[in-house]
């Protein structure tokens, strides 16, 4: 992956050094978090985030001033031009559509930070997208977990983390995030659960269809083997994988993100088609 010259977002806010908050809260727009937030999350992000909140989770502070490795000031230059594609690419879809692409901000942290209308976000959580701000929140050292603990190797990998939390961004724009969400008081956590899957898939989707046009919108160049890396961790963080690796077996019904199957299959056939219009996966029997 060839990225290093290209057009950097200016939309990456660095807030190292500067994380801490309260106990997470719940409430609002806020609940719409439990869809989206711990993108690495086997199983029910609520019961995990309440947990997380009995055990104290995200009272500490951290201040004072950060000091940066070269290799997270070569990540945050990635993050930047990774971001700014994004950027490019939907500006572009959604301009063709007669819409102006509301562009999201990026806030890389390390440890706990406070969000507005998710709570606390924790590193633990993986990388994140919080609707009540319009923001994606990501812990730099994500990336080493990804490579050492998933062994999605490549840098690309990263990148389709990022594009898959944009995918999430671009379900809040266009209404979905608020539709899904009013459907949680009305389903049992087993129907809502198919529910979620559909939503983690669209933002797999959606990555596809990033990267489909990425080197025709920006000035990042891919090979399909990166293509392969983006499908390998979106194979290494599928519900099924992720839950024989911490238990030896998998229970479908608590499945949130889909199966590794599943989300390479998306995110491939976004990529294959380039087309937004035919990622309705709330419209697939085989989801339902």
């Amino acid at each position: 992956m060839k990225w290093q010259g290209a057009r950097r977002s200016g939309n990456v806010e660095d807030k190292r050094g500067m994380s801490g908050g309260k106990k997470l809260a719940f409430g609002g727009i806020g609940g719409i978090i439990v869809l989206i937030i711990g993108f690495l999350m086997g199983g029910d992000p609520m019961q995990l985030l309440n947990q997380a909140q009995q055990s104290g989770l995200g009272s500490t502070t951290t201040q004072g001033e950060y000091v940066s490795s070269p290799e997270e000031d070569n990540l945050l230059a990635f993050t930047d031009v990774v971001l700014a594609s994004t950027e490019d690419v939907w500006s572009s879809i959604f301009k063709q559509s007669g819409k102006n692409y509301p562009i999201p901000k990026l806030t890389v942290y390390n440890g706990a930070i406070e969000t507005a209308g998710c709570g606390t976000g924790q590193a633990h959580f993986g990388p994140f997208y919080c609707p009540g701000d319009q923001k994606i929140y990501l812990d730099l050292s994500f990336n080493k977990e990804l490579t050492q603990k998933y062994g999605a190797k490549g840098e690309f990998a990263l990148a389709y983390v990022i594009a898959h939390e944009v995918g999430h961004h671009i379900q809040n724009v266009l209404g979905v995030l608020d539709q899904t969400n009013a459907l949680r008081a009305k389903m049992s956590e087993r129907e809502y659960n198919k529910v979620s899957v559909m939503t983690e898939l669209q933002a797999d989707f959606y990555a596809g269809v990033w990267a489909h046009h990425l080197q025709k919108q920006t000035k990042i160049e891919i090979t399909y083997d990166d293509i392969l890396d983006g499908m390998r961790a979106a194979a290494a963080v599928g519900d099924d994988h992720l839950q024989e690796q911490a238990y030896g077996k998998s229970n479908p019904e608590s499945f949130t993100h889909g199966t590794s199957e599943q989300r390479v299959y998306w995110f491939k056939k976004g990529y294959e088609t380039g087309d937004v219009n035919a990622g309705n996966t709330f419209g697939d029997r085989s989801l339902q």
